[in-house]
């Protein structure tokens, strides 16, 4: 019997062969026009893999002896085996996938001979993952169909088969990999009704009839199938690159007469292919990779050279679509150029009356003779070489432009104005600014109750500053304006009205004298003089003094209005003095009645 087995597993590997060669073959076949592309750009198209397989069935199948006895026998793990198969992806991911196994066991007793086998040919499709760090995943379904030998007496019976699974594949080389993979796989074989068979060709003691028994029974095998190998990639998904090409032109810009060289260079060439390029247009025709376009024959316009590539075969060469490039290099012929011509001048900013030297840089690309003439919109100037004398005499104040010409002995010729690097600019003469009154710093008259007029210590440093400027700017004046608060203004205004009817009653403008006691300090303790110093009130509201430096020239009225000038007759400066010591320590009622601890 296990001769038997042999020649089928035989068999069945030769129609395996049969039918997996041609697809390598066409699979290497096509993949070879792809052998520019990097192995890691894209991946493969085929992968064949072989490898070792073990199979456990987890199966049994009910026979009946002789005697009409069930006899149910396990299939047993098929430790040696192997599996093979060819994938063709159709993208990325998608593909088909042929599977042949082949798993065989051998057991024998004293007084028996039973063994098992298993051989299926499956197809279906498989869907593998994006690589990630050289492993690849993927996952297939398959059916199709096998034979099957039973554990004890059954000969080889064709069924049906499924199978799912997945597994992995690790890089080794771009070509290379190595594969792990597991499989559930059924397959379902109705071996018959028992029997005796006269069949030597299964057994060789079947020759006398009523010899050999042949079990028969249902087998549904459910088995898990476990395989490692190697896989092959052969060809890539993405198509192969298409030989490119440069083609530049140098220069691009010449005269009549001047070469122009023109270069082809190819780029994603085979490294065994043959290569011919081919140049051709006005002035040239050529196969090789380089050449010179002839211009003295050629009139002033615009010429494009047209470059091709094809790479192949000897004398096969551009067959293909990705074997053939064309690109195109444009070069201009030109007519003899005027010359060109700068100008500037200096100095860029004069007064009226004075001069300017005005100076013009001319080139011509053909070295002609050249001669200058020059142009001032106001002014006069003068001079018939790369320099001229610009005169502002009788201009009016501002800009001026000034143009350069310059002309060849073709009657060629250019023009240029003074750049804006060198204006020039006939200035007025100079105007000095009026001076404006300007603010300095402020004083607060609120945190002293007893006397919200008295200039105290932390008002020095504003006044300070104050008779520092006036000693700066010795023809300067200050003007202290003093503010008054609503309360103090209402107090102020009360009183006015009863001196009307009370001649002797004292009228208290606490703006007035915070502005005549701060001059008093300025004048005293400073040292600054009276007259430098006026005294004015206000309408702000708030307990402050306001200073004011009025430069030479400057109008204080014109600059700051809303101020009233006060009458030092009639406010007199108070005397800076300590509080009287009772009277410093003397609190408010309304402090000692928050000082008062709560009930």
């Amino acid at each position: 019997m296990f001769s038997r087995v042999s020649k089928s597993v035989s068999r069945l590997l030769a129609l395996a062969c049969v039918v997996l060669i041609p697809l390598a073959l066409g699979a290497q076949n096509s993949a070879k026009p792809a052998a520019k592309a990097a192995t890691g750009d894209s991946p493969s198209k085929w992968d064949l893999f072989g490898g070792y397989s073990f199979f456990d069935p987890n199966a049994h199948v009910d026979g009946t002896t002789p005697l009409g006895k069930k006899d149910p026998v396990d299939f047993k793990s098929e430790k040696i085996g192997s599996v093979e198969s060819l994938s063709r992806f159709f993208n990325n991911h998608w593909g088909l996938q042929i599977d042949s196994g082949q798993h065989d066991a051998y057991v024998s007793c004293e007084n028996c001979f039973s063994n098992s086998g298993i051989l299926t040919m499956q197809a279906g499709p498989v869907y593998r993952f994006d690589e990630k760090g050289k492993i690849t995943p993927w996952v297939h379904a398959l059916g199709g169909g096998g034979i099957l030998e039973g554990p004890f007496h059954q000969y080889w019976s064709p069924g049906y088969t499924a199978t799912v699974g997945a597994g992995i594949d690790r890089a080794l080389t771009p070509h290379w990999a190595f594969r792990a993979e597991g499989d559930y796989e059924f397959m379902h074989v109705d071996f018959g009704a028992p029997h005796y068979s006269t069949n030597t060709s299964i057994d060789p003691t079947c020759a006398t009839p009523g010899t050999c028994w042949q079990e028969g029974g249902i087998a549904n095998l459910q088995g898990i199938r476990a395989a490692v190998g190697v896989v092959y990639h052969m060809g890539t998904i993405a198509p192969p690159p298409t030989i490119t090409l440069m083609c530049s032109a140098n220069p691009t810009l010449v005269f009549p007469g001047d070469p122009v060289t023109v270069t082809a260079m190819a780029g994603d060439v085979l490294p065994k292919a043959s290569v011919v390029y081919s140049l051709s247009g006005a002035g040239v025709n050529s196969n090789t990779t380089t050449a010179t376009v002839a211009t003295g024959a050629l009139a002033p316009g615009a010429y494009t050279v047209n470059c091709g590539v094809k790479e192949g075969k000897p004398g096969k060469e551009g067959i293909k679509p990705w074997e053939s490039a064309t690109a195109s290099a444009s070069f201009t012929v030109k007519q003899f150029e005027p010359p060109t011509i700068s100008c500037a001048v200096s100095p860029t900013t004069i007064k009226p009356g004075d001069s300017a030297t005005v100076t013009a840089t001319a080139v011509s690309p053909q070295n002609r003779p050249l001669t200058y003439t020059y142009a001032a919109s106001v002014g006069s100037i003068q001079g018939n070489c790369n320099t001229a004398l610009y005169s502002s005499v009788g201009a009016p104040t501002g800009p001026v432009t000034i143009t350069c010409t310059v002309t060849d002995d073709k009657g060629q010729s250019a023009s240029a104005t003074i750049n804006a690097a060198s204006t020039l600019t006939i200035t007025a003469p100079y105007v000095a600014p009026v001076p404006h009154t300007q603010a300095l710093c402020s004083i607060s008259f609120a945190s002293d109750k007893e006397r919200p007029s008295r200039v105290n210590n932390e008002a020095k440093a504003c006044l300070d500053e104050v008779a520092l400027d006036l000693q700066k700017q010795s023809d300067a004046q200050a003007v202290v304006v003093g503010s008054s608060d609503a309360k103090e203004k209402a107090k102020t205004a009360k009183e006015a009205m009863a001196a009307k009817k009370n001649k002797h009653l004292k009228v208290v403008d606490l703006a007035a004298e915070r502005a005549v006691n701060v001059k008093d300090y300025l004048v005293t303790e400073k040292g600054i003089d009276a007259s430098r110093v006026s005294v004015a009130t206000g309408t702000a509201d708030g307990q402050t003094v306001e200073d004011y430096l009025v430069p030479s020239g400057a109008t204080f009225s014109a600059d700051v209005a809303g101020t009233t000038p006060v009458d030092e007759a009639a406010v007199k400066a108070q005397p800076r003095k300590p509080l009287h010591p009772v009277a410093a320590h003397k609190k408010p009622a309304a402090a000692k009645k928050m000082a008062m601890p709560a009930k």
